[in-house]
């Protein structure tokens, strides 16, 4: 599992732009720039949509203003989803990432299986990004939502 201290493994992950699905490589999504990247275990579902990303959403300029150049939310969900979601939630300061096939989320070793409900996913976390290197990174323990609050990842910066 990725922690404090580690390089962001490379990967793709997808962003629906101007009616085409953009696919960035991490490696250049995370270079030379502080970005709060956290993860929900699937958009349009219960807590992500009722304070998951709302947080983020309100407390976007927060961030910016403590040297945040980035904030983005992945789900292992399709370009399409994630954008609808985005917004559904005025997320126009989020920058919304799909992981459709998991590859990316299992690369950071935090998958979980739902089984049913929508089989691999992403467990929930937030972590602060310095260059490509991991600076914090807060892992919700199952069906908890504490320490990946857009609150809490703020006063961590």
């Amino acid at each position: 599992m990725i922690a404090k201290n580690m390089a962001m493994p490379s990967g793709q992950l997808q962003q629906l732009k101007d009616g085409a699905v953009i696919t960035h490589n991490t490696d250049e999504l995370f270079a030379n720039k502080k970005v709060v990247l956290f993860a929900v275990p699937g958009a349009f579902t219960p807590t992500c949509s009722a304070a998951h990303l709302p947080g983020y959403v309100v407390l976007a300029d927060e961030f910016n203003a403590k040297g945040v150049d980035e904030i983005i939310c992945l789900s292992v969900n399709d370009a399409f989803v994630m954008h609808a979601w985005g917004a559904s939630q005025n997320a126009e300061n989020i920058r919304m990432l799909g992981d459709g096939d998991a590859s990316y989320t299992s690369a950071l070793g935090l998958t979980m299986d739902t089984g049913s409900f929508g089989g691999v996913r992403s467990q929930r976390y937030a972590m602060i990004i310095d260059n490509g290197i991991v600076q914090n990174i807060q892992v919700e323990q199952p069906k908890s939502f504490e320490v990946s609050k857009a609150e809490v990842i703020l006063k961590a910066l």
